[in-house]
């Protein structure tokens, strides 16, 4: 393609985002993309993307990072799509990802011994359920945003945030697909965030100085240019805080580091500023009551980058102690956009 076209598509790519959430693909309707009675066999094809950056020849991703591979995750099911919030485990290959209208989607990533994606097996859907044991999505609930493992004297458990209706329900691990709900209390100030741009990035910390505490990150502030509410639910120091917005990102995810300090996954998807993602690490004492965190950028991505709209970040330790960050995208269930899964090592 001619310079001046490839110019016109980076111009006009902010607007087909803006628009995808609203195109559905062809022949499909409201009721092909309601949840299924039960859980439902997936076949996903995976494309493999050896760079990040590019046209770039190594795997640098940032003065941190290592780009491990990732895979462009494809299938005619339309289930598969939407996802939000994720959960990695076991020796990094079992996924469990939550779907914007109230899906839960598992599958088994197989790498190869340097860790590198090489396919999705075993995928499959289900419909979330409350505490009624109806699912989510036929109750108005089914905004599912955000996932999270918490650590617990009995074990473990799953842990959902839902957007419009904000609610945090718990879930048993290892995963139940057909269980109930449990909600979660939660501050009274969460109940004041947007309508569509709240409780969006959520994460348990299982060790270090804030072990015992749930972190909500909001999508956005009260408007355009505040800063992004935080909450610290439980812990040693329960109480709000603030993430310091800049540049027009927003939070779409988060997740802890063994250390016990946070990373925030946030997306850019404007006109005026175009197609964005970064990962931000921010200290465990920065997240205290009162505090307006600002942290340390690890990556910024754009076009030039293996990158779509990414909203759901997990962390592991590999084998050899290495700890690695998975992310995947949401598709919007968009013709335009893409369900990208890309893994990084922490160096």
């Amino acid at each position: 393609m001619a310079p001046a076209g490839r110019c016109l598509l980076r111009c006009l790519a902010p607007l087909f985002f803006l628009l995808a959430s609203g195109l559905a693909l062809p022949g499909a309707d409201a009721a092909s993309a309601r949840p299924q009675a039960g859980v439902t066999p997936v076949t996903v094809q995976s494309k493999r993307i050896e760079r990040f950056r590019i046209g770039a020849g190594d795997e640098t991703a940032g003065d941190r990072l290592t780009f491990l591979g990732g895979l462009e995750l494809l299938s005619g099911n339309r289930d598969m799509g939407g996802l939000s919030g994720l959960v990695v485990t076991g020796d990094g290959g079992d996924l469990l990802a939550v779907a914007d209208n109230g899906l839960w989607f598992q599958a088994r990533i197989v790498s190869d011994p340097s860790g590198r994606p090489i396919a999705v097996e075993e995928a499959r859907v289900a419909p979330m359920r409350g505490p009624d044991g109806r699912p989510l999505a036929d109750t108005g609930r089914g905004d599912s945003e955000g996932l999270t493992l918490r650590r617990t004297a009995d074990g473990a458990e799953l842990l959902v945030s839902t957007e419009r209706t904000p609610h945090v329900y718990a879930y048993p691990f290892p995963p139940d697909l057909g269980a109930s709900g449990r909600d979660i209390l939660l501050p009274s100030g969460i109940r004041k965030l947007r309508h569509n741009k709240g409780m969006e990035a959520i994460a348990a910390a299982n060790s270090g100085p804030l072990a015992g505490t749930l972190v909500v990150v909001g999508e956005r502030g009260a408007t355009f240019a505040d800063d992004l509410p935080g909450f610290l639910i439980g812990g040693p120091t329960p109480g709000e805080f603030t993430v310091a917005r800049q540049d027009a990102y927003d939070a779409t995810d988060a997740a802890f580091l063994p250390d016990g300090n946070l990373l925030l996954l946030e997306r850019r998807f404007t006109l005026r500023h175009g197609l964005g993602m970064r990962l931000r690490l921010f200290s465990a004492d920065e997240l205290r009551p009162g505090r307006r965190a600002v942290g340390e950028v690890l990556l910024e991505a754009g076009y030039t980058d293996q990158i779509d709209n990414m909203e759901g970040l997990a962390v592991h330790e590999a084998a050899d102690g290495a700890t690695i960050l998975t992310v995947i995208s949401d598709d919007n269930r968009s013709i335009l956009q893409r369900t990208l899964l890309l893994r990084f090592r922490l160096d």
